[in-house]
């Protein structure tokens, strides 16, 4: 079980903004951080992970304090059992994949896993080159594969697939939720994607002005109301108009709606998809 209670005045374009959020999250589950930018999202990781102090509140994991205000206990990072991906993979260009992997490595940990890691995340192909030759796709399973290597109880995501493709992006989720399973992981997710978001979490704390104002599963948080009316908001991309109808990449499937004026290939929307009707906005 991961408890932590977390407060910090941070800066936010409109001014200081108060981060107060307190969450119970389960182990082995999956749980997703999702807001707009600016919600603290970003900032409840580097809390968790030791890289920004709290001004006050607590951590906790699996029993053990790794931060806590009053009785002035704040382990350094090192000394936390994470892994943080970041979103610009934050690889050391002048090492190969598998030099970078085993950078993660403790004094004395057994070699062996810098194996099993390059084979499930299939880099063997890869180990000896260097992150400039490689595809955004590619650096982000090594910077996965570097994250795992401590074996950690608590793995951090800050919205790694943010700059991928979509096929790309869908290929990469599917690998982490693989490593996730697989290793029995406790994740924590940053994102703003919506159907990244549904297909995998198992749990979502919806972020606004650094507080939560919605949380529960997926199906729970994006389903408005509980009657007839209510509908599942999901999250695509226009790859297509025609005649009077926008094909709809979500995730990684194709949904044909009906056409809307003012609206061009690329656009980002949310489509709510009802029983009374279907809404469609853009968001980007």
């Amino acid at each position: 079980m991961i408890v932590f209670s977390l407060n910090k005045i941070l800066e936010a374009v409109g001014g200081d903004m108060e981060l107060h959020i307190s969450a119970n999250i389960e182990k082995g589950k999956l749980v997703t951080l999702y807001g707009e930018s600016g919600a603290g999202k970003t900032s409840i990781l580097r809390m968790l992970a030791g890289l920004m102090a709290p001004e006050n509140g607590f951590i906790k994991i699996n029993n053990k304090i790794w931060f806590d205000h009053k009785k002035n206990i704040d382990l350094k990072p090192q000394l936390r059992k994470i892994g943080f991906v970041f979103q610009d993979y934050a690889l050391f260009p002048n090492m190969t994949v598998r030099q970078n992997i085993e950078f993660a490595l403790d004094k004395n940990q057994d070699h062996d896993i810098i194996n099993e890691l390059i084979e499930t995340i299939e880099l063997g192909d890869l180990q000896h080159r260097k992150p400039d030759t490689l595809s955004g796709g590619q650096q982000q399973r090594t910077a996965l594969a570097r994250a795992l290597v401590r074996q950690p109880e608590l793995l951090l995501l800050d919205e790694p697939l943010s700059a991928l493709g979509h096929d790309m992006r869908a290929k990469l989720q599917d690998y982490i939720l693989m490593v996730h399973r697989q290793y029995k992981l406790t994740t924590i997710l940053v994102s703003h994607e919506l159907g990244e978001v549904l297909k995998m979490s198992d749990y979502v704390l919806e972020l606004v002005n650094g507080r939560v104002q919605r949380e529960g599963a997926p199906a729970e948080i994006f389903t408005e109301g509980n009657n007839k009316k209510s509908a599942l908001h999901l999250a695509g991309d226009i790859v297509k108009i025609e005649d009077g109808e926008m094909t709809v990449l979500i995730g990684n499937r194709l949904v044909g709606v009906p056409r809307k004026n003012g609206l061009r290939v690329g656009d980002r929307l949310v489509l709510g998809v009802g029983i009374t009707g279907n809404d469609i906005r853009k968001i980007g």
